[in-house]
This record gives C-alpha cells, structure tokens and sequence, in this order.
C-alpha cells in the first residue's frame, strides 16, 4: 500500500465549510483514480452543519426546520462541528472492493486513539463507528423514576426524544450510563476509491445533537473524549495521535479484494 500522505484543511478559526470540504474530496477522489496523487486523508473541523446520509429517514431530522446537506455516503444523519475531528481518508481499493474492512480499519485507528488517552471503547455489532460501552440495564438510574425496563424508546415507535425533554437527549447518554458513540464512520466508494470517513468527538458542544436522532439510533447517545476524561482536551492533542494510528493501520493493513462466492456447476452425471 502507498504510503499515507495528510492534508489539513483548517481547525478552529480556519474550520471548513462543509460544502467546500466535499468539493476538495471529489477533487482529490479524481486525483487518486487517475493515480496523479497517492492515499489521501483530509483533517479538519467543520462549521456546524447536519449532514445526511442515503439512509436517512424523514422523522430522524430536525423539527424546527434547520437545513441539513444530503450527502452521497453510507449511513445516517449526524452533525459536524467545533471541537470534533473529522477525517476525509482518499484511498485506493482493490476490487471486488470489500467496504467493511475500510470500515473496520478506521474503526481499529480510533479505538487505538482513544485508548491513548485512556477510554476504552469499542465496535458494537450491527451498529458502525467507535462505543463507550454503557452499564448492564439493570444497573443504570432511571429516567424520570420508571424503570429501563419500560423505556418509551424501545417500545414506542412514535417515542420521540427531542419532545420528552433532557431526559432522553442524546448528549445526556452518558448521565444515563448509556452505549455512546465517541466516533461515528460514513463512507462511499467510487471507482474503487474511498470517499467521506469519520467524525471524532474531541470536546464539541454534544447538545447539537439533540434536534436530530443521530446514525438513527434512539436508544443510545453520544459523548466525547473530553466528557469520558472528566476534562477539556483539545484538537490539538489529539491530532498527531489519530495521525500516527491511521499510518499505523492503513498502510501496513494488508489489502485483500473482497471474496466473491460463486455458485458451483452441479456435477454431471
């Protein structure tokens, strides 16, 4: 695999338009098909924006109205913004291109990331992106004084949260003892390269999440590393770390097309 060349876009007061960002992703996507650059991954921060997934279902967006950017990658709606790492990783596949090995690989990076710093997190099964594990059902505080065992979000499909108060808010997972996503992935592959990637909670204002359902999951939330740590990290901190993970995996990963199953021919007789 060629070796993993970094751009930065902009953080902080130089954070990136969204729209702008994507047109420099489908720049570089052409650049790489056509073999005029290498593996690309594209760091920075976003001015706030809701973006939304292929997969996004009407009711999963904001009530009040807020625009939200339908975009061309797998997954759900989410929200990008100050204080949360985004990475844009450009990378050539081998066809049949297996895209849930890409995943898995971005996935192993800020798993690497966050226990650096001390969080253990996790995959959940069915469910992309990077966990805090929250505690056994049995063992989390109640909502409102009922039971877990009667949580409207489960067993209500016209429950929704954003009308319930911050009881069931997503940023409030944690102060429930919740599942909580730290780092969410969405990609697409064109022509055998990769576009879009991951966002990385480093210490956002995590209550932008609360008008939207995020990755269309009600029955948990999200967090931040800053939140998990009990204090405030910085983009800075965690910028060379992601980095050295995602050299780390990505180029030492061992690229395999993915197995195509055919059928076999019966045997005449």
């Amino acid at each position: 695999m060629t070796e993993l060349r970094f751009v930065h876009l902009g953080f902080g007061p130089e954070s990136v338009e969204y729209t702008e960002a994507w047109e420099e992703q489908r720049r570089v996507h052409a650049a790489r098909f056509a073999d005029e650059t290498g593996d690309t991954c594209l760091l920075l921060e976003h001015d706030p924006v809701y973006t939304a997934g292929r997969r996004t279902d009407p009711s999963e967006r904001p009530l009040d109205g807020t625009p939200v950017i339908d975009v061309d990658r797998g997954g759900k709606i989410t929200w990008h913004g100050p204080g949360q790492l985004v990475g844009y990783p450009i990378m050539k596949l081998p066809r049949p291109v297996d895209v849930v090995a890409h995943v898995r690989r971005l996935e192993e990076a800020l798993i690497r990331t966050a226990a650096e710093f001390g969080v253990e997190t996790t995959r959940v099964e069915g469910r992309s992106g990077v966990w805090v594990l929250g505690d056994p059902v049995e063992e989390r505080p109640r909502i409102g004084g009922l039971s877990l065992d009667f949580d409207p979000r489960i067993g209500d499909d016209e429950f929704d949260a954003r009308l319930n108060g911050p009881e069931y808010a997503p940023s409030n997972a944690g102060q429930r003892r919740e599942d909580r996503k730290l780092a969410a992935i969405g990609i697409r592959v064109a022509k055998g390269v990769t576009m879009h990637g991951f966002s990385f909670n480093v210490n956002p204002d995590s209550t932008w999440f609360d008008r939207i359902i995020p990755c269309g999951i009600r029955d948990a939330g999200v967090t931040s590393l800053s939140y998990e740590l009990g204090r405030e990290v910085t983009i800075a901190e965690v910028l060379p770390v992601v980095e050295r993970h995602l050299k780390d995996v990505l180029e030492h990963a061992e690229l395999k097309p993915r197995e195509v199953e055919r059928e076999t021919e019966p045997a005449a007789g």
